[in-house]
């Protein structure tokens, strides 16, 4: 019935049925804007960038954000495949969550009431992506406190180029889930806008893993709601204006713990972030002010009517913080060959955090305001890139930082990459970064003030082949990261005292390969290979140790995703993707004890196919995920879904 329906639906809609094979375009003209801060062809960078494009995302179906990140190479995220509503943990070359910069159009996001600060991906629908640059390497001159393992910039869609259009989507799929978006945008005059909504519900599965076949399990749903509006005004050709706003609400159910079941354990959080974006050209430069504010709030309350935990009869967490960032930087052109990108950003962060408790041992609650909680830090930063007409190109870099718990501190990076023909490549990247440690680990119960930012070096290069007429392009990447004052938790068995310390030494060494192959028009083969290994280094009093801690993380992983376009209205892809054997770690509820565990490798094929009508403006997909029913474990004690589907339709205007 559906299906007649859909059909009808497309007859009464198009009057003609069109579509146009895609062109391919020229990846070494390809330009980028994460690398440099300013327009860039990727021949001229030395850096690894990987592009996610408008196409790639619309050929997404169903998915969302984190799914198709992992996607890409030296990217894995534990919780991807899980349960919807389930965190999702970013790693990028094997780095912790915390060394990788998430920015949309340029503007850091972070959550200032979280333990590392690292912001919630789930809070970005994909309908509002124009396109993702992934920002490889320590990239702490131009981005500052993160960015050690990579910069994640996520660019919305913005510059309609019709008066008015728009996008409605549905889908319907496994677990009851229900996704659904609508955007609109236009311009007139001087003066252009867009804005959409997304909803994101779903009954999800049974978070944690039964192990006790106990029949009082639940169902833990996630539902995830989106607003955002831009606008851009033009006074001129010299002046552009853009004022934004986004708003998420998401709310859910989660359980205790690996292996340990909840009924009443729920969560909400809030979110709103809201700025402008100005730029000014002069002449061959250009100056460029971002303002943004970040204000997130997140609630966890456990109401153990039903509980199985004889200790908590009912806890409550309340965590609010909110953060100032602007930035101001020029693009100075000299030439052909030279341009200096120089500039200064500020950022402040605040965070009440609240949590009370009445169990076995009687109320508990503790409390801290955005008095004790706070902190500010300057940076100023300056690039020179140099592109000789022989292919020889080069960055050089600075900042230095003022933060006002620790100080300053000072990072740089040196980039040289060379062209050969226009098809070889070769590049390197040597570089400083560092971390700044977050309001919680400063300031609260477990905090220490006397902590320094972990401070990273890194090595990496490498070759790029691109073939003459873009049939086949390959990349491979050697890269080595030093990280010392890891902030770590630690407990003192002896004095029974826990906080956030400055651990000794991480290192890192990994290798990223991938390649894209066009075997005849309409259809292409992209492979990739990940290899990383991380021990961390620790001196106490004459004796040094050192072991494997990469927990979650895969020493090897790869993927092949071969996509065709059967005919310019149908399109088909696969996606095979293989994670290697994992260590892991969780807390045993029963023994009061960490546990260690291997987790087994596993592979997942997945198959996505779309229909278009009506020059592409309505279409019909559907997605098909893990086809095989492998059973596998991305966390310890968690859940994942066996096979599992969604179909949806598409309608643009």
């Amino acid at each position: 019935m559906k299906k007649t329906f859909f059909v009808l639906a497309a007859a009464i809609i198009c009057s003609q049925l069109n579509a146009q094979q895609p062109t391919d375009s020229s990846l070494l003209n390809e330009v980028v804007v994460t690398a440099n801060k300013y327009p860039n062809k990727t021949s001229l960078t030395g850096k690894v960038v990987t592009v996610i494009s408008r196409e790639q995302i619309e050929q997404s179906g169903g998915r969302d954000l984190t799914r198709l990140l992992s996607e890409q190479s030296g990217i894995f995220i534990a919780g991807a495949n899980s349960n919807p509503g389930k965190d999702k943990s970013l790693y990028v070359r094997g780095a912790r969550i915390e060394h990788t910069l998430i920015t949309i159009d340029g503007v850091p996001v972070y959550d200032p009431s979280g333990i590392g600060g690292n912001f919630d991906l789930r809070n970005l629908p994909l309908n509002n992506i124009e396109r993702i640059e992934i920002l490889k390497g320590s990239q702490s001159t131009l981005y500052g406190s993160d960015a050690l393992a990579a910069v994640i910039n996520i660019i919305t869609r913005k510059n309609p180029a019709k008066a008015i259009a728009g996008q409605v989507m549905a889908t319907y799929g496994s677990f009851n889930s229900i996704k659904t978006n609508a955007g609109i945008s236009g311009r007139k005059g001087k003066l252009e806008y867009q804005a959409g909504w997304t909803l994101h519900d779903t009954k999800g599965i049974n978070e944690t893993v039964n192990s006790n076949n106990n029949p009082a399990t639940d169902r833990d749903g996630f539902r995830q709601q989106g607003l955002q509006a831009g606008f851009g005004y033009r006074p001129n050709e010299k002046l552009l204006i853009q004022p934004f706003i986004r708003i998420s609400s998401i709310k859910g159910d989660i359980d205790q713990g690996a292996f340990t079941d909840e009924l009443d354990y729920t969560y909400t959080q809030k979110s709103m972030q809201a700025g402008i974006r100005n730029e000014w050209l002069m002449g061959k430069n250009k100056l460029t002010i971002l303002y943004s504010y970040n204000r997130i709030s997140r609630q966890y309350t456990d109401d153990s009517v039903k509980s199985r935990n004889g200790f908590d009869t009912w806890s409550q967490g309340d965590y609010k913080g909110s953060e100032h960032f602007a930035d101001a930087y020029i693009t100075v052109k000299s030439g052909s060959t030279i341009t200096l990108t120089g500039g200064l950003d500020y950022r402040s962060s605040l965070s009440d955090q609240n949590y009370s408790s009445i169990g076995f041992f009687g109320p508990y609650k503790t409390t801290y305001s955005r008095d004790s909680l706070t902190q500010n830090q300057l940076g100023i930063y300056a690039a020179l890139n140099w592109n000789h007409p022989s292919g020889f190109n080069t960055e050089f870099g600075g900042r230095l930082n003022l933060h006002s718990e620790y100080g300053s501190h000072a990072v740089f990076n040196v980039n040289p990459s060379y062209l050969l023909s226009k098809k070889f490549k070769l590049f390197a990247n040597l570089s400083s970064a560092y971390r700044t440690p977050s309001l919680y680990q400063l300031f609260s119960e477990y905090g220490n003030r006397e902590l320094q930012p972990e401070a990273a070096i890194s090595l990496e290069g490498g070759l790029h082949y691109y073939a003459a007429n873009n049939q086949f392009s390959s990349r491979v990447v050697f890269y080595s990261r030093n990280v010392k004052d890891v902030v770590f938790f630690s407990y003192n068995p002896v004095t029974f005292v826990s906080q956030y310390i400055n651990q000794d030494r991480q290192k890192d060494h990994g290798l990223e390969w991938e390649a894209s192959y066009l075997l005849k028009k309409g259809i292409t083969v992209k492979a990739f290979y990940n290899y990383v290994t991380g021990t961390i280094h620790t001196k106490t009093g004459n004796k040094d140790t050192s072991y494997n801690n990469l927990l979650r993380r895969p020493q090897s992983a790869g993927g092949i995703i071969l996509s065709a376009v059967i005919n310019p209205r149908f399109f088909v892809s696969s996606n095979l993707a293989i994670t290697g054997e994992r260590k892991d770690a969780y807390f045993d509820n029963n023994s009061f004890s960490t546990v260690y565990t291997t987790l087994g490798a596993y592979a997942l094929w997945d198959i996505y196919a779309e229909y278009n009508f009506c020059k592409k403006r309505l279409k019909l997909f559907a997605d098909i995920r893990n086809i095989t029913g492998s059973r596998y474990t991305e966390i310890s004690g968690f859940s994942t879904p066996g096979t599992n589907g969604f179909g949806g339709i598409s309608y643009n205007f």
